[in-house]
């Protein structure tokens, strides 16, 4: 046991120098996400990858049951059984020693680095004026390509859209091919995976999720169709290191948009025009309120979509904590996590996306 204690204390200690020296000196976060991190991720990526299900998912419903129900049984046989505390103790303890240092290693190595390295728009692309008439000429230019595209996509007979291709084989291809041009993103790439807790996921508004400890893409499957080219693209990301969620979610617009296929294409313009649109309104770009009129009904019907209508209602039955709750618990945890990591405006930090939109579209590649 004291071998164990010394054993992930040092082990904890090295990872908290690794961390603070990341914050400190931004050159080694660089090096690292640029040459040693894609190693480790190909390998953990590769390992999880041979299982069809979320990895990750099972390891988060087995530490639930550990905490919920371990715990009291614990109690139980430490107060009934004498002879077996000593023995029980120890294996108790060895196992939360192994889950809190194997989660301290794998979030520190796959996740907390990248976030204290230089973005990688900076890297690739110039920053523009980023003023009111390039952000009018941007949201009309997605405006445009969003209603082209939505009249050649596939929809169900109530217009709703629907996905065809073989997603996980096109967001690989996607990604593959931003990676000739930017080459962070070659390597490998596992299939993503629906997560099977997919209502939990729905309350908290999520889209999808990357397990660093797993090194894994998974994605809701109950959202609305339209946004799942776009998010496993944007989980993908993740797994090339690119940690900061408005980077993620630039670099799967520009694989969707660069993909060959028009659902992928779709599903990366209609996200960024729903960002730009809030920015539009948020900053009262009345100039641009005109631009609003030439959305097709087909784009309306298919904006700011999370799950299909009938959703809720189908699925009331299995609301144990209300939805609000848990999402109001969800997005403080988020904005928690990214403030705690450099992030200064938290969860707002996704909106910083069009930002990166207007570098891409006005700023030009370095």
């Amino acid at each position: 046991m004291k071998k164990s204690f010394i054993t992930s204390g040092a082990i904890i200690i090295f990872c908290l120098l690794v961390n603070i020296t990341a914050r400190l000196w931004t050159g080694f976060a660089d090096f690292y996400v640029r040459n040693i991190f894609p190693f480790f991720s190909n390998i953990f990526s590769f390992i999880s990858g041979l299982f069809s299900f979320s990895v990750g998912e099972v390891f988060l419903f087995l530490l639930a049951i550990f905490i919920i129900i371990g715990i009291p049984v614990i109690f139980v046989i430490l107060i009934r059984s004498k002879n077996s505390r000593k023995k029980v103790l120890k294996i108790y303890t060895s196992i939360a020693l192994f889950i809190i240092t194997f989660a301290v290693f794998s979030e520190t190595f796959n996740c907390f680095i990248m976030y204290q390295c230089t973005p990688f728009s900076k890297v690739y692309f110039n920053e523009s004026e980023r003023s009111r008439e390039q952000l009018t000429e941007l949201y009309s230019v997605l405006v445009d390509e969003t209603n082209r595209l939505a009249e050649q996509v596939e929809r169900d007979s109530e217009g709703n859209f629907k996905i065809t291709c073989d997603m996980n084989e096109e967001a690989k291809k996607a990604m593959k091919k931003m990676g000739e041009k930017y080459p962070q993103f070659k390597g490998y790439y596992p299939d993503p995976k629906p997560i099977k807790t997919s209502y939990i996921m729905s309350q908290t508004r999520t889209l999808g999720i990357y397990f660093p400890f797993t090194m894994e893409a998974n994605y809701n499957p109950s959202v609305y169709e339209s946004n799942l080219p776009n998010t496993v693209c944007h989980e993908f990301s993740h797994l090339k290191g690119i940690i900061l969620e408005d980077e993620a979610g630039f670099f799967a617009f520009v694989a969707c948009i660069q993909s060959d296929n028009i659902e992928f294409q779709y599903s990366g313009y209609l996200n960024a025009l729903e960002y730009v649109s809030n920015e539009i309104y948020k900053n009262n770009i009345s100039e641009a309120f005109e631009i609003s009129q030439r959305i097709s009904e087909k784009t309306s019907q298919d904006m700011y979509k999370f799950v299909p209508e009938e959703f809720w209602e189908e699925n009331k039955d299995k609301e144990i904590i209300s939805s609000e709750t848990i999402g109001k618990v969800s997005d403080n945890f988020t904005d928690t996590n990214l403030k705690i990591n450099g992030v200064e405006d938290g969860i707002q930090s996704y909106s910083r996306i069009v930002n990166l939109l207007l570098d891409y579209y006005f700023g030009g590649e370095k």
